[in-house]
């Protein structure tokens, strides 16, 4: 068995992109490889690509695909009382096999306090985010009374953009009804999220849900509460830290676009990337496997991913017949 404490080791573990020969995926996102298969299913590849502001970089983190994609699996079976979810099985950690759905054009955010693009926009005088109407004199990391949802465009090219509920419905994105329901589920969603990472001592601060359409009944598609969708911060440390101004610890990818911002990286993206050091990459893994390990109580096991493009022939061999 590998020593995966190496840090060598680790940085040649990456699968920035899955790779069968005549087999291209059928869609490539920002992290995942999607084949569709038989019977209205598909193969959800969970890569080690990471982005931020919308872009994808070039040097992936180690065994993020692993942590990310158990990670998710973990999250889907603690909110099934909720809402039902397109997982079927996960038959390797960086691969799951989920339901095909019609996915809806809109991505839902939840955000329980003052963090992060709400913070920014808020610092730099807005008090109108996607609709919620934000009284002055709120600190950078501060809990709202009560979670508000401030929805995205799905883009599937350049920048997700803010939405109002109300412009959601007046662009026919989604029926009236429909968005009750959306919103509804999203609101129980968070209120299990924040129940379960109390219960770690954590709070879940702002998370994203996505949802698509399955025999027309609402289901939750993509991820749940995982370091890319969630940002979480330290329970016993967070009223002292925000009494007295100081940057929250969190696990999340803010880490990684607080990394940008402070190296001024940010702003020209669209025009060059950065190359991520290698002593960030490892930093980032270190924050994925600790909220994975926090979240589920369980020591991560990294899986050899030398073989990983035949584990997936294998794995769509079975599924394709």
């Amino acid at each position: 068995m590998k020593d995966f404490s190496d840090t060598e080791q680790l940085l040649k573990n990456c699968i920035r992109q899955s790779d069968l020969p005549g087999r291209p995926p059928d869609y490539r996102g920002k992290v995942r490889d999607i084949y569709h298969l038989p019977e209205d299913q598909m193969a959800i590849v969970a890569t080690d690509r990471i982005s931020a502001f919308d872009h994808i970089f070039n040097e992936p983190i180690p065994f993020k695909g692993q942590l990310l994609n158990q990670l998710a699996w973990h999250g889907f079976r603690q909110v099934t009382r909720v809402c039902m979810h397109h997982v079927l099985e996960v038959p390797h950690p960086n691969i799951t096999i989920a339901r095909k759905c019609t996915p809806l054009p809109v991505e839902v955010v939840v955000r329980g306090y003052l963090t992060g693009h709400a913070w920014r926009v808020y610092r730099d005088g807005g008090r109108d985010l996607c609709g919620e109407k934000l009284p002055d004199g709120l600190r950078e990391h501060q809990a709202f009374d009560q979670p508000i949802i401030t929805p995205t465009t799905k883009a599937h090219e350049g920048h997700d953009e803010d939405i109002s509920e109300s412009e959601i419905i007046s662009q026919g994105l989604v029926s009236q009804k429909r968005w009750n329901e959306i919103r509804e589920t999203a609101l129980a969603l968070f209120q299990v999220g924040t129940e379960t990472a109390y219960q770690k001592g954590l709070l879940l601060v702002d998370t994203k849900y996505e949802f698509g359409l399955y025999q027309d009944e609402l289901i939750l598609i993509d991820e749940v509460h995982t370091t890319d969708s969630s940002r979480y911060f330290y329970a016993d440390e967070y009223r002292e830290r925000l009494e007295r101004g100081e940057p929250q610890k969190q696990l999340s990818k803010e880490f990684l676009r607080e990394w940008l911002i402070e190296n001024g990286h940010h702003t020209h993206m669209d025009e060059r990337l950065p190359v991520l050091p290698d002593e960030l990459r490892i930093l980032i893994y270190e924050r994925y496997r600790e909220l994975y390990e926090k979240l589920t109580g369980e020591t991560f096991q990294p899986v050899d991913t030398t073989r990983f493009n035949q584990d997936l022939a294998d794995i769509l061999n079975r599924f394709e017949g």
